[in-house]
């Protein structure tokens, strides 16, 4: 089959590589219909993942078509159509029972990190009655994708627990694809304002257009201060991280209300400062974590409800023997105007 290796910093190709086969008799093997590339990936190709080693086939979102079952495997059969996600979870160690499905002893994020993953025409899946999801009848295939990993993260470890709600303010920092999908599942709490903030204006007006309420280029304003205007000199009550740096974590320190809290999204290679000099007093909460995946099946529904339409994420489509040009493109997101690339096998 064709596969997308890392080869270490800066290296990837497409290249043959054996077919996967059963291992476990928990496991599937899925022929791969949709993926897409994660910021995540961007972050291996830099060398700030080291679980992730040369030789890897990347990838840990995506729909197909189950090709083959373990033994073990009773409730998906050869044929179905299936969403893959990017957490596999055993469903029975200590911390699968505690819904920290990221932790899980024999599963976590393994795909595309550990394990090879789903960048690649076919992939074992671990787990699978528990790590993947029958897609809908008639669903929209791309909106699945974005299922796998992006909606549930941006939910997760922005919306959750930076502990959105009706009426609060909010902060996304980083208009990237996760910052964006944290702008769109955060309307489910009806706060009453969502200050977007980026150094892109094409990622603003996006962000306009997804429902941000107020729209900051950091290149143009004294962002804390405007921030600070805002929301009558007290800051946010939710500050989210979606970037991954020293500077946009910095940033949620400088806006976070008395109170609030700052909700780390972003996958951070560089040491961070937190000044807990001038934070100490302020009562805030500083959330951290992998997405778990738990709020998967919730978002199941609410995507095929259309409350929330996740095929304004995807902006670029390309063949699987493309993928190379779909790394390229969106790994240069401030020139192409890049958000979530679609592969299609």
């Amino acid at each position: 089959m064709k596969s997308l290796v890392y080869q270490g910093p800066g290296n990837i190709a497409w290249e043959e590589r054996a077919r996967p086969e059963i291992q476990d008799v928990g496991d599937a093997i899925v022929r791969m219909l949709k993926t897409t590339i994660c910021g995540t990936d961007l972050h291996i190709l830099r060398g700030d993942v080291p679980t992730c080693t040369p030789g890897r086939t990347l990838g840990h979102e995506g729909v197909g078509v189950i090709e083959e079952v373990g033994s073990a495997v009773t409730t998906f059969q050869v044929g179905d159509h299936v969403l893959i996600s990017c957490i596999s979870s055993c469903g029975k160690c200590e911390y699968c029972r505690r819904r920290m499905y990221s932790h899980c002893v024999t599963g976590g994020w393994i795909l595309g990190n550990t394990i090879d993953g789903t960048q690649a025409e076919f992939v074992r899946t671990p787990h699978a009655e528990t790590s993947l999801y029958p897609v809908p009848c008639g669903a929209n295939e791309e909106a699945m994708v974005m299922l796998s990993d992006i909606l549930p993260t941006g939910f997760e470890c922005g919306v959750l627990s930076g502990k959105v709600e009706p009426g609060s303010t909010v902060a996304i920092v980083g208009c990237g694809p996760i910052g964006l999908a944290a702008l769109l599942t955060a309307q489910l709490y009806s706060p009453a304002m969502i200050i977007a903030i980026d150094l892109d204006k094409h990622r603003l007006d996006i962000a306009n257009q997804f429902g941000a309420t107020h729209a900051l280029d950091s290149t143009e304003d004294d962002i804390s201060a405007h921030v600070l205007m805002l929301t009558d000199g007290k800051g946010v009550d939710t500050a989210i991280e979606a970037v991954g740096v020293p500077a946009t974590f910095l940033l949620c320190q400088n806006i976070v209300a008395s109170g609030g809290i700052v909700a780390n999204i972003g996958v951070h290679g560089q040491v961070v400062e937190l000044h807990l000099e001038r934070l100490w007093s302020k009562n805030i909460s500083i959330t951290t974590g992998l997405v778990d995946t738990y709020s998967t099946p919730m978002l199941l529904k609410t995507v095929g409800a259309k409350t929330i339409d996740a095929t304004r994420l995807v902006t670029h489509r390309f063949k699987a023997n493309e993928i190379l040009d779909a790394y390229d493109t969106f790994g240069r997101a401030a020139d192409t105007g890049a958000l979530k690339v679609i592969i299609e096998f």
